[in-house]
């Protein structure tokens, strides 16, 4: 068994993979995953054949996020994934990583090294959408300010990730809040195998962060919508459930190393395969 980088075709078997145990990546994911961190993304091979696969995305000098963490069922018991996590988490050097993994993992987590910092909650459902007045389409002059609000939220720089995220395309929108000439909101929304997500969310509160999502839904329409809220927001998380939004599971957030102080304008997470 041979560990090493993917090539950037295979990130779209990694996220095949992925749709297969049911995570609904988005559909043009792989391109914005990729762009965050070229070499971040590794697989265990056979006879050059990837059987295994996880992430460790370098966003920053001080932090890396950790995802994709798959191994096909055929080779499932054999050590491969976790000597692969071996592999890739030297990737990050010294940074802190982060993850959002599966509960029932969090042992498993802490053995290398990872402390639980709270959670992420997925609902999914149905939302009216509305445009606002003030919720406009990102511009190429609004990325200084995109920048520097999701550091405030997220408490670490992604500058790589962040550009390729919110950049439209065919099944992708981003939109901003703008007062007083000041952009004080950010909303990504992009369709998946089924349905949409929206996120991030970043807003001054949370009633304003449910008029973003709700513009992201008039931009690009869906039935069905995904938003990850992490633990912390009580206040985004009520409103979810007023809107009769079912919260369908829960990841464990752990990082090994210092945890990044989030804002209290992170409403949604952007994704739990890289933060």
């Amino acid at each position: 068994m041979t560990q090493r980088v993917a090539k950037p075709d295979e990130l779209e078997l990694i996220l095949s993979w992925a749709t297969d145990e049911g995570w609904n990546p988005g559909l043009e994911d792989a391109a914005a995953f990729h762009a965050a961190d070229p070499g971040g993304f590794f697989v265990a091979t056979r006879d050059d054949q990837p059987v295994a696969a996880i992430s460790v995305v370098n966003h920053s000098d001080s932090y890396a996020f950790l995802g994709l963490y798959l191994c096909q069922p055929n080779w499932r018991g054999q050590g491969i994934g976790y000597a692969l996590w071996q592999y890739a988490l030297a990737h990050a050097g010294d940074r802190t990583v982060g993850l959002d993994g599966v509960a029932a993992q969090q042992a498993n987590y802490a053995k290398s090294g990872f402390t639980h910092a709270g959670a992420t909650h997925r609902f999914e459902g149905k939302l009216r959408p509305k445009a606002v007045k003030d919720i406009r389409p990102v511009t190429p002059d609004d990325k200084a300010r995109l920048d520097a609000l999701d550091h405030a939220a997220n408490g670490v720089e992604r500058l790589r990730f962040l550009t390729a995220w919110t950049k439209d395309s065919a099944t992708r929108r981003t939109l901003v809040l703008e007062r007083a000439g000041e952009v004080v909101g950010l909303v990504t929304i992009r369709r998946c195998q089924s349905g949409a997500k929206i996120g991030p969310i970043i807003a001054p509160d949370a009633e304003t962060g449910l008029h973003l999502a709700r513009a992201a839904l008039a931009a690009l329409p869906a039935e069905h919508v995904i938003i990850d809220v992490p633990e912390a927001n009580r206040a985004f998380t009520a409103l979810m459930q007023a809107e009769g939004m079912v919260e369908t599971f829960a990841t464990a957030r752990m990082y090994r190393g210092p945890a990044p102080e989030t804002g209290p304008g992170l409403q949604a997470i952007a994704t739990m395969e890289l933060g």
